[in-house]
């Protein structure tokens, strides 16, 4: 009997996520990484327990509970400082049964990595997608070697601990002595979480509109903790948005936003351009930007989808996270939603390989190396389960990045009286923005049993004009 075999183009959070989920059910597992090394883009991932409950499923959900480090106050503020809502962690855990966790991306990669067998990541590997597969043949995706740019997956360092820190060195394997990988992979499953310009879906729906800027650049760094306390904020001014948040470790998450055209970059640096629109706002923004060196901040214009894609699935390849619906930070969603993604989707297929009888014993391939037609099957069902709840969630977060963009002072004026009169209804009022998102878990194994009605999309009718 042989394993099911399930290559995954992209190692990032979602990519990553859905190898741990698919080698947990029995598949055998390859992860294409086209960077040299999996140095982790960006600097700081929101982890709402929608996703902790997700990374439960590969025991990583009390891992990633344990970086929390928001144990009190915070809320919206204005640059000079002025506070027009708060909240609490406690708040937010009694509407969603935890707190968000804003975790390092580098430690949150080690994790997945621990979750991995050995070699079972190859980096400085491009996969494209030559044949999508059917029920009656593999998916094949052609390997190259690849090597993206200096800074494309750069990052500070994080570590979850030693046991995952060797865990992560044993399984990533770059080519050995310079050799090559096989020219081509063949697979019963192919996950591309090849990211927001993703080749994968141009591949698979070429008709499909392209990603579209949504307004605004995003800045992200990691800093010390400055010596005058603060709390955890979000500050809106006039087109530009601030925010600051602890890491487990010690040091500070910032992030910051600008309506400004797409492509711009600093004339000098962007630790100056920064201090050009940021300087002057209320502390700690001046103290971190004076700790933070200018090759340390991350510069990427925001994308997200200009249309829903017609599926998530074609032949025998899914797509996961921002290759399928790429949406603004603003709900910090883009991580949690593709970690759902992979989760449902290896639960799913898992199911489907297990029953189906042309694939024998659960975890096997059927005969002459087709693999069941019930993973063809279950992608159906895959896209039927995610592609309404993650739609909802790129125009929810969407809605959000558009009124940051505004910039005129009357229309701002307007939005901070808004945002006043909800502070007056409590705190739990200001959550409701993620109401049925963070509150999201997993489907239980009963639930695969019923893979054509999953609980999140009940009344959807129109899968078979998917499949």
């Amino acid at each position: 009997m042989t394993q099911p075999r399930a290559v995954v183009i992209g190692g990032g959070i979602g990519g990553l996520t859905a190898a741990a989920a698919l080698h947990r059910h029995g598949w055998s597992v390859t992860v294409l990484e086209r960077s040299a090394a999996l140095e982790p883009v960006g600097a700081g991932i929101a982890l709402a327990p929608n996703a902790q409950r997700a990374l439960d499923v590969i025991d990583a959900g009390d891992a990633v509970r344990a970086m929390s480090a928001w144990q009190a106050g915070g809320g919206l503020r204005l640059p000079g400082g002025r506070w027009l809502s708060r909240t609490t962690s406690d708040a937010a855990a009694e509407r969603f049964g935890g707190p968000v966790v804003i975790a390092h991306r580098a430690a949150l990669v080690e994790l997945l990595l621990s979750r991995l067998p050995a070699g079972s990541v190859r980096t400085g590997a491009a996969g494209e997608i030559t044949d999508p597969g059917a029920p009656d043949r593999p998916a094949r995706v052609t390997v190259t070697a690849a090597e993206a740019g200096p800074g494309a997956r750069s990052g500070a360092g994080g570590s979850t601990g030693p046991d995952a820190a060797s865990a992560a060195t044993d399984a990533v394997a770059p080519p050995a002595g310079g050799g090559a990988y096989p020219a081509t992979l063949d697979a019963e499953l192919v996950v591309a979480a090849d990211g927001i310009h993703s080749a994968a879906r141009s591949t698979l729906f070429p008709a499909t509109p392209a990603p579209r800027y949504a307004g605004f650049t995003a800045w992200r760094f990691v800093a010390p903790e400055p010596e005058q306390p603060f709390e955890p904020h979000e500050t809106w001014g006039r087109g530009l948005v601030w925010g600051t948040v602890p890491l487990h470790d010690g040091r500070v998450y910032v992030f910051a936003t600008a309506a400004v055209p797409a492509g711009g970059r600093a004339a000098d640096d962007e630790r100056a351009e920064l201090l050009r629109r940021f300087g002057g706002w209320h502390h700690p923004v001046p103290a971190l930007l004076a700790a933070v060196r200018p090759a340390d901040i991350l510069r990427n214009d925001v994308y997200a989808a200009a249309a829903a894609l017609p599926a998530y699935h074609r032949g025998r390849v899914a797509l996961v996270g921002d290759a399928a619906h790429p949406m603004t930070p603003n709900l910090g969603q883009g991580g949690c939603q593709a970690v759902e993604d992979a989760v449902v989707l290896a639960l799913l297929t898992a199911r489907a390989t297990a029953d189906d009888p042309a694939g024998g014993p659960a975890g096997t391939a059927a005969p002459g190396g087709a693999a069941p037609d019930g993973t063809v099957h279950a992608l159906a069902a895959y896209t039927e389960a995610r592609l309404d709840r993650t739609m909802e969630v790129v125009r929810r977060s969407g809605r959000i990045g558009r009124l940051t963009t505004w910039s005129s002072a009357p229309v701002c004026a307007l939005r901070t009286a808004l945002f006043t009169a909800v502070n007056t209804l409590g705190s739990q009022v200001a959550l409701r923005s993620l109401d049925g998102i963070a509150d999201w878990s997993p489907p239980s194994p009963p639930y695969a049993d019923r893979p054509r009605t999953p609980p999140a999309v009940r009344g959807r009718r129109d899968v078979k004009d998917r499949e």
